[in-house]
């Protein structure tokens, strides 16, 4: 069940979700330019996204908060199995009880993966903890951005991977509290597929938006050069 990286390696067997294209392609996108000193991973499962961004920074503080035991407990045992486990700590806390601690900890960076699906009908008997790590109703949109604009630094930056049909939703959540879009790639699996999903960096200041689209795949199995040299310091075989 585990999954290896080139730095580090994931064990997902106790977590609802699984390592996933959306963890990587987020970890690998979220632009640190801004050499961020703290980070805050909402939502962190197996602990991939902070895994991510531990290789990719000399960020002196990573903070995830994950809400189901299992997968918490699991995250903390890849944080302290990885290379960068001085930095990395995860809480075992839902989003409102870990904003409302009075430590009045701001964070340069917030990344997450939200949840997004909706239940049908067939879904209402799944096991609660894969309804959290699936469902919008656990972790809503409005809610990560209204918790995400209390905690993020003055300059801090939040980024997000959403479903495409999600994105300006998103935006307008996030614009009614003075966060604004500074970067957008719109993804989509193949050349011909419609876009799938949207990555998203916020700050506080307004200005030009860097737009642009990302193709996974040119066929089955065969990655496009963007997407290879995005990701490739993470994957084994690229």
């Amino acid at each position: 069940m585990s999954f290896s990286f080139k730095q580090f390696t994931i064990e997902q067997d106790r977590c609802a979700m699984k390592v996933g294209t959306d963890g990587v392609l987020l970890g690998s996108w979220v632009s640190l330019e801004s050499r961020p000193f703290s980070v805050l991973d909402i939502g962190a499962g197996t602990g991939l996204i902070a895994l991510m961004l531990a290789q990719r920074s000399d960020a002196g503080q990573i903070d995830a908060i994950e809400i189901d035991e299992d997968a918490y407990e699991q995250c903390v045992e890849n944080f302290e199995n990885s290379p960068w486990a001085d930095r990395l700590f995860c809480f075992h806390a839902s989003l409102d009880e870990f904003a409302e601690e009075p430590e009045d900890e701001k964070y340069d960076l917030i990344v997450s993966n939200p949840p997004y699906f909706v239940p049908n009908e067939r879904e209402t008997d799944l096991p609660e903890n894969r309804k959290k790590a699936r469902f919008y109703d656990s972790l809503p949109f409005a809610d990560l951005v209204d918790y995400a604009s209390q905690l993020l630094s003055d300059n801090g930056e939040l980024a997000v991977i959403v479903p495409f049909s999600e994105e300006q939703t998103f935006i307008a959540f996030a614009k009614a509290k003075s966060l604004h879009a500074n970067r957008i790639t719109r993804v989509r699996g193949t050349e011909n597929a419609p876009l799938k999903r949207s990555l998203l960096q916020f700050s506080f200041s307004e200005k030009p938006i860097e737009e642009n689209e990302l193709t996974l795949e040119v066929s089955r199995h065969q990655y496009t050069r963007e997407f290879k040299t995005l990701v490739q310091d993470f994957y084994l075989k690229l």
